[in-house]
């Protein structure tokens, strides 16, 4: 095979060291390989840089090494061609693992052109990523907190989780709080219902009637806390979201012309895959990236499982966040078309269906820079006018009556 470039490096990449191979020559005679070790501090990968420059590279590659190759590629930047490959699409031959020999051999595919580039965004998308990726971890924490909190209600015999809907409301704080305090009887902490909260006073009464002692006021207090703190992180990471969204708000707003999308989903949509789609060769590419499309796997002639690859897991939970919304709307085409997807191939699989949809019309609305136009409820209908009519006639007359299909006049 020849190679198509003339001098380009592999990096073998570790949390304290980089080894570098250098790999240059012409197409028409056997390379040359020159191997230096690195470490990873800033001073260091500059050395690396410049001895790169020098070695007259144009093209850099490495293996996405965890998180170790974001300073590494960040130092590279702006300098030279860089490709980041998925580790497991590189692998070389079992029983020949050395540092030196790893890095020779990813210069080795990088001359050859045989590495696949793993999708990269400019640095902006990638600050807003890390937002992005922070908050739904905080989201997460919050969760886990409160069902502690509710688990710890549950042991003390306090039934608040079967009245109130959002234990830590504006309500269920009020009462929360007063438990912590342990100063009111429970019909007094029962008035501390809200609005339409208040038609529950008695059975709030019997709910706060249980065995709670200072072992769980204490446990109580610290996850209430904790619950609170999460909620403040939170407030102060949604203020630096729109700061940083501000230069895209042409895209934000279009893609929230999407049912089921709010501005946290669209938020992370961007910060995952951009606003540049040139950066995959089509919608069906990027769902594949993303991980929801079905898989292949085929052998002896026989489909087997066609189960989702693992793909990208943050955009991936942001849509199908969405398609569940979706699920309960109506008057669109996505809620439609998730009612009966349901009703034949389970809910599951509904939501990974429409967050598909959801996904490849994110991608046409920032391709082309337009909103995005609802195909109605009855679109369904309408691409196949004759089924559904027949379907419709026959379930008549397995009621007993006579059907004669007609088309309207016009």
């Amino acid at each position: 095979m020849d190679p198509i470039v003339e001098c380009c490096a592999g990096l073998d990449v570790h949390q304290a060291t980089v080894v570098a191979c250098v790999n240059s020559g012409a197409s028409n005679k056997r390379s040359g390989k020159e191997v230096r070790t690195f470490g990873t501090t800033r001073a260091a990968l500059e050395e690396m840089r410049d001895w790169l420059a020098t070695s007259g590279c144009t093209l850099v590659a490495m293996e996405s090494t965890g998180i170790y190759w974001h300073p590494v590629y960040a130092a590279l930047e702006g300098h030279f061609d860089l490709i980041v490959g998925n580790a497991q699409h590189i692998k070389n031959v079992p029983g020949r693992k050395t540092d030196v020999k790893d890095c020779e051999w990813i210069s080795d595919l990088a001359r050859h052109g045989l590495i696949a580039r793993s999708f990269v965004p400019p640095r902006p998308i990638r600050d807003l990523r890390d937002l992005t990726r922070y908050r739904r971890k905080l989201s997460q924490a919050q969760a886990s907190e409160r069902n502690r909190l509710i688990k710890l209600l549950e042991s003390a015999n306090i039934k608040l989780s079967g009245l109130i809907s959002d234990v830590i409301g504006v309500s269920g704080q009020a009462m929360l709080l007063a438990l912590i305090e342990g100063q009111e009887t429970p019909a007094e902490m029962a008035q501390h219902a809200r609005k339409r909260m208040r038609r529950k006073v008695d059975a709030l009464a019997q709910a706060l009637n249980g065995r709670i002692d200072e072992h769980h006021r204490f446990m109580l207090r610290m996850q209430f806390a904790r619950i609170k703190a999460a909620e403040a992180d939170l407030e102060r990471i949604d203020a630096r979201l729109r700061e940083n969204l501000v230069p895209y708000a042409d895209p934000l707003r279009q893609l929230m012309t999407i049912p089921g999308v709010n501005w946290i989903t669209a938020a992370t949509i961007i910060a995952e895959i951009g606003i540049d789609m040139n950066a995959f060769r089509s919608a069906g590419h990027l769902a594949s990236w993303t991980g929801i499309c079905p898989g292949n796997h085929q052998s002896a002639g026989k489909q087997k499982t066609g189960k989702v690859r693992k793909g990208n897991v943050h955009l991936k939970t942001a849509l199908v966040t969405a398609a569940v919304v979706v699920a309960k709307t109506r008057a669109n085409y996505l809620g439609e078309k998730h009612r009966r997807l349901r009703a034949r191939r389970g809910e599951m699989r509904a939501h990974v269906a429409i967050a598909h949809k959801i996904l490849v019309a994110a991608y046409h609305i920032l391709a082309s820079g337009s909103e995005y136009r609802d195909l109605g409820p009855g679109y369904l209908d309408r691409i196949d006018q004759r089924r559904t009519a027949g379907q419709l006639a026959r379930r008549l007359r397995d009621l007993g009556y006579e059907v004669e299909i007609k088309p309207k006049a016009a």
